[in-house]
């Protein structure tokens, strides 16, 4: 198929060794955040915060995380251009829903006079994932998880590389960066950067996906 979608999508892959010399400009930084920013999220509810690591020191935090496990990523840290924190809030409110709210307001997306509608109705999605202790994490981790697949596409339209991770150590990335998450979990980060492709035994194998007949059923 001959379209620059699935040419992006072809083109990319994951990482396994970046080239700690090069970085991400500041031009495609800029694409970068505001494509996360524009992610989507169920009601538009966005219960979520993404930390991008990018300086010296903040790397040096990132890459302490993984003193106790999942060392395999641990070179990325520093050697990534920059790294994203996914977080989600795990208790996500309605107060903090009627943040969303007032802005789909001033923004002029939603009429004024469908406020409360707006406010009562939707969240009731949000309640209907909530347990009795307030908690919610399983569906607002799932939001992030959207984040993450539309800025992998991003990056991939930009010829930047990427390492999803999940080997991460939530626990201590919550403790080493307790200020910046302020309550929030981070159980996924992206590594984003330039191939080393000399040390990368990823880069140029054939994409391996299953056939589409077995996992697209048209009705």
């Amino acid at each position: 198929m001959s379209h620059q979608i699935i040419a992006d999508l072809n083109t990319r892959y994951t990482a396994k060794k970046y080239d700690a010399t090069k970085r991400i400009s500041p031009a495609d930084m800029d694409v970068i955040k505001e494509a996360i920013r524009l992610s989507a999220s169920s009601i538009n509810s966005q219960p979520w915060k993404f930390i991008v690591i990018e300086s010296d020191e903040a790397k040096q935090r990132f890459h302490d995380t993984f003193a106790n496990m999942h060392q395999f990523n641990q070179p990325h840290a520093k050697e990534a251009s920059h790294t994203v924190l996914f977080a989600y809030n795990p208790h996500y409110s309605k107060d903090e829903y009627k943040k969303v709210v007032d802005v789909e307001v001033t923004s002029g997306h939603l009429p004024a006079d469908r406020y409360d509608a707006m406010l009562n109705g939707a969240y009731g999605f949000a309640e209907a994932n909530t347990d009795e202790n307030g908690f919610n994490g399983d569906w607002t981790k799932a939001q992030t998880y959207i984040a993450l697949g539309n800025t992998l596409h991003t990056l991939a339209r930009l010829g930047i590389d990427s390492t999803p991770m999940e080997g991460v150590d939530s626990k201590l990335i919550g403790e080493v960066f307790k200020d910046e998450l302020d309550g929030y979990v981070c159980d996924v980060a992206l590594a984003m950067g330039y191939r080393l492709a000399e040390g990368d035994y990823n880069y140029g194998l054939p994409k391996s996906r299953l056939a589409a007949e077995d996992v697209i059923t048209v009705l």
